[in-house]
């Protein structure tokens, strides 16, 4: 008796829907993912979306991965990416929405230095236009599944963040960033959690630990060993664990946990090293540690 031949099921292609802010560095993107083997189709008009996709769909194994790039020049970008985004879920294609977005100043200072016109300033000014946009891509933005602030980014800088994101090395399901920052520069707008930290003692007013930060072993100690500090962690820390298996069932791979203090060096620094550390205690996890507004004065 013959055994049946065994089936194998195509694997399923993974696809990026690339988009975000002007000048936020999305062309950058594209390039590094299309270095890392993706097949990139970059200002595709949203109408076209879903024919793209179903062609996908019919034969994942011609495109396993694909990326692709739309903005705000792409007109009815909003209803006709909706409409696309639904059939894909509907469909049960894996794909995700990721969103790059940049400080005002930035921004500017980057459609400026390029000499160019933003997409929507008419005979307006540079901010005009950013402006206008934030309030139409604010839906868009919400509904991303990965927002990356590219503000602090060189070129070179945020390559290696979406090679860091997008690469594939083993059983790893959800990448995690760790961020400490200062409330006086503004809150990260790529946080999806945020712990506001400024109920530890600051050691700002201890002498011989102000010039030092939370990475300086006596700082650490200081802050770890105020009262209440570890019993936050603890329960922070276990708050998030229901919190990343609902990100792995929604297909949710990046995350970004920001961790405030007054100016970004000493309480904010310490506790963000603190909760990496058992972070990487979690299953299928990545953690990596960014201190964005350490230096700053």
């Amino acid at each position: 008796m013959n055994a049946t031949p065994e089936v194998h099921k195509p694997q399923q292609s993974e696809i990026v829907v690339l988009t975000g802010m002007s000048g936020a560095g999305r062309t950058t993107a594209a390039h590094a993912l299309e270095d890392m083997g993706w097949y990139v189709v970059d200002n595709l008009p949203p109408q076209m979306l879903q024919t793209l996709t179903d062609l996908v769909a019919r034969t994942p194994e011609a495109l396993p991965k694909l990326s692709v790039g739309v903005d705000i020049r792409s007109r009815g970008l909003f209803p006709a990416l909706r409409e696309s985004l639904e059939a894909m879920r509907a469909a049960g294609l894996n794909y995700r929405v990721v969103f790059l977005d940049a400080d005002d100043d930035v921004l500017v200072r980057r459609f400026e230095q390029g000499r160019r016109p933003h997409p929507l300033q008419g005979d307006g000014r540079i901010v005009d236009g950013i402006d206008a946009e934030r309030v139409l891509m604010a839906e868009l933005k919400d509904t991303a599944e990965i927002v990356m602030d590219t503000s602090r980014f060189n070129v070179h800088e945020l390559a290696a963040a979406v090679h860091e994101v997008f690469s594939d090395e083993g059983p790893i399901t959800l990448r995690l960033n760790v961020m400490s920052f200062g409330f006086k520069y503004g809150l990260p707008v790529d946080a999806n959690y945020v712990a506001d930290v400024r109920f530890v003692p600051n050691p700002h007013w201890i002498p011989e630990l102000r010039p030092h930060t939370g990475q300086d072993p006596d700082v650490r100690d200081y802050v770890l060993a105020a009262g209440g500090t570890r019993e936050f962690i603890e329960h922070y820390v276990a708050a998030l664990a229901p919190v990343f298996e609902g990100y792995r069932r929604e297909r949710k791979h990046y995350a970004t946990i920001a961790v405030g203090c007054t100016g970004g060096k000493h309480r904010s620094v310490a506790i963000a090293e603190e909760i990496a550390r058992r972070l990487t205690g979690f299953r299928d996890v990545r953690v990596s540690v960014v201190h964005r507004d350490l230096g700053r004065e």
